[in-house]
């Protein structure tokens, strides 16, 4: 039996444009490290580790789709090592601080590239 949750959001993904991609992304990023806090104040070790290294996974992925010939490219990279090395602290430690940091930056990053994409729409919408 299909789950419709699941099916929904893998048609979310499938239909989503390479900018809403990324606030997915952001938004996965965010949401798994929240996990890995409440994991840790759980005293829940594994959940912790598998939320932070799924968050990992993320951060590794959007390090790889950059096109490094732009400057954008070379700052969100250098960003995203911050983030990744962040996320290794905090699962190497299991502490929270980390965590705080990559969800402060990364809710920064989101919320930035919401705003760029809401602008480009706006101007690409007052054209038509």
């Amino acid at each position: 039996m299909i789950d419709p949750y699941m099916e929904y959001k893998r048609n979310s993904v499938m239909t989503a444009s390479p900018e809403e991609l990324v606030l997915m992304l952001y938004n996965g990023i965010i949401r798994f490290a929240n996990e890995a806090k409440q994991a840790i104040d759980d005293k829940n070790i594994e959940k912790a580790h598998n939320s932070i290294t799924r968050a990992q996974d993320i951060v590794l992925e959007l390090m790889a789709t950059l096109d490094m010939q732009y400057d954008i490219s070379k700052n969100l990279y250098s960003i995203y090592d911050f983030i990744s090395r962040r996320l290794i602290d905090a699962n190497l430690k299991k502490d929270k601080k980390p965590l705080d940091e990559v969800i402060s930056l990364i809710t920064e990053l989101r919320d930035t590239w919401g705003e760029a994409m809401g602008k480009v729409r706006a101007k690409v919408y007052s054209k038509g």
